[in-house]
């Protein structure tokens, strides 16, 4: 595919809860190889690397989702051209409040986080997320998985030895206040943290990916939270049969990151003015 002169040059790819920028590793060289700048910024305090946050994830306890949008807000602020924006998981979650700013040209999630007013909850994500939410105590904690939790929720479509593998390499604690802030955001008055406006024409284009086997974030939140969008920018959605929930890193990667940065050139919107009122 031939890349317009005025199409985005830089990529950014941010991470969801329980990895850090480091589960796109293989993802960055792949489009840097492409001539693309690769841009993984992390969430304000987790700088560090995987084994220094699991050693002291009192970063991840105190990190909070406005924090975490208002830095990469700034972050895509400060390029000189919108980039293409591709989120994993609760980075699908940023990535769509980003875009409900106007920034970035144009966004791709997979396998994303609901925004608020999404209500479906599968029994398994239910199962994979009750680590934290059986207790309410850890709306103050960074809670981790363990092996079995992580295989069954991000990799259950990997062999044993793989996954283990994937969980030293990736897994950190996760943000309980921002998990159990997502369960009540649907019970509280007015917009929450993960509110965006789902009529917002000025948001530029969206595409939903969904693995066919995602335990955390099946396919029907995806469904959901693509119906939600009514407004005339363009919003589409694709299934990949087969693939867990840590789809980035599972065999075949390769032709989903290519097929998502070609739909992602071909519907990148130009340079525009932020949406009226974005922070």
């Amino acid at each position: 595919m031939t890349t317009p002169p005025s199409a985005p040059d830089t990529i950014v790819l941010i991470h969801g809860f329980w990895v850090t920028p480091r589960s796109w590793e293989h993802w960055r060289t792949h489009y840097e190889a492409r001539g693309f700048r690769v841009l993984t910024p992390t969430y304000p305090g987790f700088e560090g690397e995987v084994e220094a946050l699991n050693a002291d994830p009192t970063p991840i306890a105190e990190v909070t989702l406005p924090a975490i949008v208002d830095s990469l807000s700034a972050l895509v602020r400060g390029l000189d051209r919108p980039p293409i924006l591709i989120g994993h998981s609760a980075g699908g979650t940023i990535v769509q409040l980003l875009l409900d700013r106007g920034l970035g040209a144009v966004g791709v999630v997979l396998n994303s986080a609901p925004t608020e007013g999404v209500t479906v909850v599968p029994l398994s994500q239910l199962r994979s997320t009750w680590t934290v939410l059986k207790n309410p105590a850890n709306r103050h904690r960074a809670v981790g998985l363990t092996e079995e939790q992580w295989h069954y929720a991000f990799t259950n479509t990997f062999g044993e030895e793989e996954s283990r593998a994937l969980y030293r390499r990736y897994h950190v604690p996760a943000s309980g206040r921002i998990l159990w802030n997502s369960v009540l955001a649907n019970l509280m008055p007015g917009p929450q943290d993960a509110h965006v406006d789902y009529t917002n024409d000025a948001r530029p284009p969206l595409l939903f990916v969904s693995g066919g086997e995602d335990h955390i974030m099946p396919p029907a939140i995806q469904r959901s939270n693509a119906k939600h969008y009514r407004g005339d920018t363009v919003t589409e959605r694709r299934e990949y049969p087969g693939y867990a929930h840590l789809l980035p890193a599972q065999e075949g990667w390769e032709r989903i990151a290519d097929e998502v940065l070609d739909w992602a050139l071909a519907h990148a919107t130009g340079p525009r003015s932020p949406v009226a009122g974005a922070q």
